[in-house]
């Protein structure tokens, strides 16, 4: 076995453990757990036994000075307990197993700490801890080399060798120190970034919600100005439509109060049936609006498994976009369906004053709004719904033409 070899050993007795101790600190942070600094001490006090146990050669003690490497990790974190059991390990096993001069490995690791102690006061930066930590280590050595290693070349070349073994001690412990610091880092990074997204989902949800809930107590309104309490008839049919939007809203808080991606709950749902609902719910808008409804809805029945809550709030939210695009005294708004064997789509059509190529471009985009007091949000979640259902959500214009908005469901034959 050649030096190389058990250099290479050296780093993954160093390494591993260290590696190990970051992907615990990855889980924990994931998990939002804290993490204990034991583990950092199991893992530096495991490199220090794989390295007293296989890292030199028996004939050449030189090696150990890869030892202190775990020694200035702990010091390096301000674990002072750790640092001083290690050290005392240290002297036991130079002294007592390998015969170094008791009073020289004692002298050397108290010197250590006392340095420690006084560079701790300073603040000084990791690396003129190490280059301090290094120089003592290579007078410490040199003495060491002459007294009990007994070196067998002449005198400029022992000191070569030693020159050779501090710039390798000096290269391996920045090494592991730098590898150690920028995997904190990252996992740090990694942390701030989870946090910001966590943030920004939340931002999202709180708009969407704000967003979402405005149409059903728009319609609620709608129906609440034209009751008349002395009109028992228009009660009984009022009263029902405002529960159904007031239930309506209570879902969408429910979903979004748990701040996760939507749900949907699919049952078999009449399409033409869910459209003249919808068509219903807002008639009062329309009127209210002068916006006249032209549907060509077939009295046939037909059947897709939907959510049957999700869907009818796309349709509102496609048909208020519509109203709201109006710039004239009169508009049309055209609702057509399509069935083949592959997809069933409805076609929403108005006439009113139509998107420019940019605002279609950028119409998915969350936040994109081109209105004062829009949020931008209910293109993106109408689109996210559609797509839930494995169909899509898109939009024909031009300005000042009118828009055509399409939603496309795929048939799925049962078996």
């Amino acid at each position: 076995m050649d030096y190389l070899e058990v250099l290479l050993d050296n780093l993954i007795y160093l390494l591993f453990p260290l590696t190990i101790y970051l992907l615990y600190i990855i889980h924990k942070r994931n998990i939002h757990r804290e993490e204990h600094s034991i583990c950092l001490e199991l893992a530096m006090f495991s490199s220090l036994y794989l390295i007293l146990r296989r890292g030199y050669f028996y004939d050449d003690y030189t090696l150990l000075v890869l030892s202190n490497v775990p020694l200035l990790v702990s010091y390096f974190k301000k674990n002072t307990l750790s640092a001083l059991l290690m050290s005392c390990i240290l002297v036991w096993y130079l002294t007592f197993i390998l015969g170094y001069p008791f009073f020289l490995i004692c002298f050397e690791y108290l010197l250590y700490f006392v340095i420690y102690s006084y560079l701790l006061k300073k603040k000084p930066t990791p690396e003129s801890i190490l280059s301090v930590f290094i120089l003592v280590k290579t007078f410490i050595l040199s003495i060491e080399t002459f007294t009990v290693i007994q070196p067998t070349g002449d005198f400029f070349q022992t000191i070569f060798y030693l020159f050779i073994i501090s710039m390798l001690l000096y290269g391996i412990s920045y090494l592991v120190l730098y590898t150690l610091k920028k995997g904190e880092e990252i996992i740090d990074l990694n942390n701030v970034m989870y946090q910001l997204e966590r943030e920004k989902k939340l931002r999202s949800s709180i708009f969407k919600i704000t967003h979402e809930i405005k149409n059903p107590i728009a319609v609620c309104k709608g129906y609440l100005d034209m009751m008349d309490i002395k009109n028992e008839k228009k009660m009984r049919k009022y009263i029902p439509i405002v529960k159904e939007e007031i239930n309506r809203t209570l879902t969408i808080m429910d979903d979004f109060l748990s701040y996760s991606k939507l749900k949907i709950e699919k049952e078999e749902v009449d399409m033409y049936l869910l459209i003249e609902e919808v068509i219903q719910a807002l008639t009062p808008l329309f009127k209210q609006n002068q916006i006249h409804i032209k549907t060509n809805l077939p009295d046939d029945e037909f059947y897709l498994e939907v959510d049957y809550n999700r869907i009818k709030q796309v349709l509102v939210n496609v048909l208020k976009n519509a109203m709201e695009a109006k710039d004239k005294e009169f508009m049309e708004i055209e609702i057509k369906t399509r069935v083949t064997k592959d997809i069933f789509e409805i076609q929403i059509k108005d006439n009113g004053e139509g998107m420019e190529e940019e605002t279609m471009k950028k119409i998915d985009e969350m936040f994109y709004t081109t209105k004062p007091k829009g949020s931008g949000l209910g293109v993106s979640l109408s689109k996210e719904i559609m797509q839930l259902h494995g169909g899509d959500l898109f939009y024909e214009s031009k300005w000042k033409k009118g828009t055509n908005a399409f939603l496309v469901f795929p048939v799925v034959e049962k078996s």
